[in-house]
């Protein structure tokens, strides 16, 4: 029941308001009608036509219910019975700008402030992800049939160390070709020795391997770091091109890192981050390897390579990590407080205050954000005076003068 009454005195309420809006509208109506209804001819002026020396100019016409439509010529509301009000120029105030008085700016709260140029500096803090530094990876692989005699690393991702065996091979062509390589080396015949350690390349004999004293070839880890694949299995006999083992070092490590596409453009290779692992707080201190040169189209980032030393072992391969880093333009640009911005993009304005202490609107295109301010790409050039509180109620005046009309022509040129 109390709910009935509630909805039943605020419908009277809005009825009671649209009445007197109505009926203010049509007094406005009549005593605006009554100068301009007919002219010494009968004739109704227009908007710029002939008037006298203290008439104002009339800019268009509107109905006071629907103030967003504009008319050029006066007569009966489309839109409800009544006539339309014709909107005066103000004496003195530009033709696409808005008259504020002193007293009416202190009122309405009304602050500005002079557009600064200046370097944008932002604190970026995103994602990455930990992986392998490919330049530390080694691929061992048999370019010739081999026999796996016995294998002593037989679990993937085991630690090894330089120089550590990783498996005994039956390798009859590399046997051959490591035993003529010490012949002719013992032999002190240059020429033929060359030619010798030539033959043994080609046939991909992998680097750090020895023969033993029983023809057996050991194969050695490369590098210290992890087994990340191991292709073969003890007595397997295997074919010219098989996997052997994958050895990755892990004295340093790949950080990729997802950067905004709008905020990547203020950062450059060589630059300095933090890294900061899941549950440790010890900051990682790490350098841009390389920016590469893609937008991911689904998230529109850029993907940036941080190589980390890694020789304590802190981090994982597959990890995520938390990364800080400062991305500085590399020009000066103007920059505006963001909440002066009305808008964004190339459709974004902001209220320009003019020399005579009256305010526009102008057309801007803004670039990043951070702490507070805005880059401005395109629409001012350092040192106006833009409003940065209350600047929404002069948008909205603007809009209902046509200011905001008048400025849609061409948009600044990047």
């Amino acid at each position: 029941m109390s709910a009935i009454v509630a909805g039943t005195l605020a419908l009277l309420a809005l009825g009671v308001a649209v009445g007197v809006r109505w009926e203010r509208a049509r007094e406005a109506a009549a005593t605006a009608a009554a100068p301009h209804a007919t002219t010494p001819h009968g004739t109704t002026p227009d908007a710029g036509t002939t008037r006298g020396p203290k008439e104002p100019r009339v800019l268009y016409w509107y109905d006071p219910m629907v103030p967003d439509q504009h008319f050029d010529k006066p007569g009966k509301s489309p839109f409800m019975d009544m006539e339309l009000v014709p909107k005066y120029a103000e004496e003195g105030a530009e033709e696409n700008g808005i008259r504020v008085t002193a007293a009416q700016q202190q009122s309405l709260g009304v602050r500005t402030t002079q557009v600064k140029r200046g370097r944008l500096e932002a604190r970026l803090e995103v994602a990455g992800t930990i992986g392998w530094d490919l330049r530390k990876e080694h691929v061992i692989d048999a370019r010739v049939p081999v026999i796996v005699e016995r294998l002593h690393v037989k679990t993937p991702f085991a630690p090894v160390r330089a120089g550590q065996p990783l498996a005994r091979l039956i390798a009859p062509e590399w046997s051959a070709a490591l035993a003529e390589v010490h012949a002719l080396d013992a032999a002190r015949d240059p020429d033929l020795f060359a030619a010798a350690q030539a033959r043994l390349a080609a046939l991909g004999l992998p680097p750090g391997a020895r023969a033993a004293r029983d023809g057996r070839i050991e194969i050695t880890a490369p590098v210290t770091g992890t087994v990340s694949e191991i292709g073969v299995r003890e007595g397997a006999s295997v074919a010219a091109g098989t996997r052997l083992f994958r050895v990755n070092g892990l004295d340093t490590v790949w950080c990729e890192a997802a950067l905004p596409e709008a905020q990547a453009q203020g950062v450059d290779a060589g630059a300095t981050v933090t890294v900061y692992a899941h549950g440790d707080a010890t900051p990682i201190t790490g350098r841009i390897d390389a920016l590469l040169p893609e937008i991911d189209g689904a998230t529109r980032t850029r993907r940036a390579r941080i190589v980390l030393d890694n020789r304590a072992q802190r981090l994982t391969p597959g990890a995520y990590v938390r990364v800080a880093l400062d991305a500085t333009d590399a020009v000066e640009r103007p920059l505006v407080p963001t909440d002066a911005v009305i808008g964004s993009g190339e459709a974004a304005h902001v209220i320009v205050q003019a020399g005579d202490g009256s305010f526009r609107p102008v057309h801007v295109r803004t670039g990043r954000s951070a702490r507070g301010e805005t880059q401005i790409m395109a629409g001012l050039e350092g040192g106006e005076r833009v409003v940065v509180a209350a600047q929404f109620l002069i948008d909205s005046e603007a809009s209902l003068t046509g200011a905001l009309e008048r400025l849609g022509g061409p948009e600044p040129a990047p």
